[in-house]
């Protein structure tokens, strides 16, 4: 919740509902809803530090994935590429980090913008409190180190001595736990210094003890000047109301999958868009916002062993337990060792080796990465928005200039790589008529179909247009390896001159019988199409 500045129980209160909802209607087992580091970051974009809103944008948000789970809309994700994640995630992850760092060091009055935020810190960094900074940067530390030891960790064999099963559970635990073991240590450190009559910490303060209302979420707020009506909030949130819910739903699927795959099962995505929107929308009725899946909970949830996703039942059963009891004992909790938590958990995020393998695969493919990289930096929206957009145009291109293989003998063989669709008609044209007419002396053109599963009714059109160019220039246009959806959308076209061979070899024959003055006869009707 320190991430969108909303006060601090909203954090508690993101925590349950996504726990429960799941464990009736998610598909994988270790799959944990609640707020997460990344989706927090979007909600500071759009909630404006205002709790109404964030709770508001969570049902908007809901709603709309429900309603994507109801329509089977779950393909629509897959248009938002590896890199434009990666360049996402990548940025969150610096942004989130230095967001806290403010806290790390005790400043206050930080700018939320990134560059200003940069600028404001570096230049009151003779300001820091040496307490809040030794404390973080010591949490810091031990997270580190906690991780380190967990990852290194060599698995014990059931025939180990018992004194090493233990020692290896005790470790286990502590490194898996190393959030919660920072967090209280730190928080005892502060009650020492409490007690004593000093405090060099800036602490998280009081939290409202006791479980939240359950209440529809706030459709309009109220200020001391006036109320800001339903309307106008909308509009306020923009295109967050499209982004919040796509990207919650993407990191879902996203981690979803990922442990699907590690454990063998499979999930279902458009279960995975219910159970996310019911989650959400059930959750602003408990002053929830935003949630989607979290990948730490859920590694916590694979590596402990969880069988089923009622295992949600237990982790939403201690939270409410904890906002029942415990909020008093969260007074004592450091800034600074809640943001060197945040970080912790951030930074793993960041992946630098993403550009080293995209420059070896397929070095166009930074074009995105790059723009979402960059501009996320500037607003998160303006980032994924772009990176899109650049991937999107990157597709149409690669559909608008298929590859083609041209090949020269005794007739032109021209060959596409890919399907043909209306974009591509016009390069197609170009490579045929420009090659074909170039050939000493002009050769007839053989299309060879084999990699062309679909056309539409454009590509027909041009290839009609085709076939009369080449008539005009006395040269001849045949067909060879259709497939059979191809076949019958071109011979109900009814193309004047269609000329078709079921083989690559036939279609030879038939251009040097061309070249030579006589013809062989071609496959062109209905019956023809048994014999391919």
């Amino acid at each position: 919740a320190s991430v969108p500045s909303v006060p601090l129980q909203y954090g508690l209160y993101s925590s349950f509902m996504g726990c429960f909802v799941y464990c009736f209607l998610g598909t994988a087992k270790d799959v944990t809803l609640g707020p997460t580091a990344i989706m927090s970051l979007l909600v500071s974009s759009y909630a404006f530090h205002e709790p109404v809103y964030a709770v508001l944008l969570a049902f908007l948000s809901g709603c709309i994935q429900l309603a994507m789970g109801l329509l089977h809309l779950g393909f629509l994700l897959d248009f938002i590429s590896c890199p434009v994640i990666k360049g996402f995630t990548s940025a969150a992850s610096i942004t989130i980090s230095f967001n806290q760092i403010k806290n790390i060091l005790g400043l206050q009055r930080i700018p939320r913008q990134f560059f200003l935020q940069v600028y404001e810190t570096l230049r009151r960094i003779g300001e820091a409190r040496a307490g809040d900074a030794v404390l973080g940067l010591a949490c810091l530390a031990a997270l580190t180190g906690l991780r380190a030891m967990k990852s290194g960790l060599p698995q014990a064999a059931p025939a180990e001595p018992l004194a090493v099963r233990i020692s290896y559970l005790i470790v286990w635990t502590s490194a898996t736990a190393r959030n919660a073991l920072v967090v209280l240590f730190a928080g005892l450190v502060a009650y020492s210094f409490q007690v004593m009559g000093s405090q060099p910490f800036r602490l998280t303060g009081s939290i409202p003890q006791g479980l939240p209302a359950f209440r529809p979420p706030p459709f309009s707020l109220a200020l001391p000047n006036g109320t800001v009506p339903f309307q106008s909030m909308v509009e306020d949130m923009g295109v967050g109301l499209a982004v919040v819910p796509l990207m919650g739903l993407l990191e879902t699927i996203a981690i979803a999958k990922a442990f699907a795959l590690q454990s063998g099962y499979r999930i279902d995505p458009n279960q995975e868009l219910l159970a996310l929107g019911v989650a959400n929308v059930l959750g602003s009725f408990v002053s929830s916002y935003p949630i989607t899946g979290s990948f730490g909970r859920t590694a916590v949830n694979a590596q402990s062993g969880v069988c089923t996703p009622a295992g949600g039942l237990v982790t939403g059963a201690l939270v409410l337990l904890s906002l029942a009891y415990l909020t008093s004992l969260f007074y004592y909790i450091p800034k600074a060792a809640l943001a060197a938590v945040i970080i912790s958990a951030v930074v793993p995020m960041f992946d630098a080796g993403i550009f080293r393998t995209l420059w070896r695969v397929k070095r166009l493919d930074l074009v995105p990465l790059c723009v979402t990289f960059l501009l996320c930096f500037w607003e998160v929206q303006y980032g994924i928005v772009a990176g899109v957009l650049v991937s999107g145009i990157l597709l149409l291109y690669s559909i608008a200039r298929p590859p083609i293989k041209v090949s020269e003998g005794a007739v032109l063989r021209v060959q596409p790589g890919s399907s043909l669709h209306f974009p591509a008609v016009e390069h197609l044209r170009d490579s045929v008529c420009s090659r074909a007419l170039a050939a000493s002396p002009p050769r007839s053109v053989v299309l060879d179909c084999r990699h062309v599963s679909s056309i539409d009714y454009t590509v027909v059109a041009g290839l009609a247009e085709l076939l009369q160019e080449l008539r005009r220039h006395g040269l001849s246009l045949a067909f060879c390896g259709l497939k059979e959806p191809v076949l019958q959308v071109l011979l109900s076209a009814d193309l004047e001159g269609f000329r078709h061979f079921p083989s690559w070899e036939e279609a030879e024959r038939w251009g040097a019988a061309e070249l030579g003055g006589s013809g062989a006869e071609p496959f062109t009707s209905t019956e023809s199409t048994g014999l391919i």
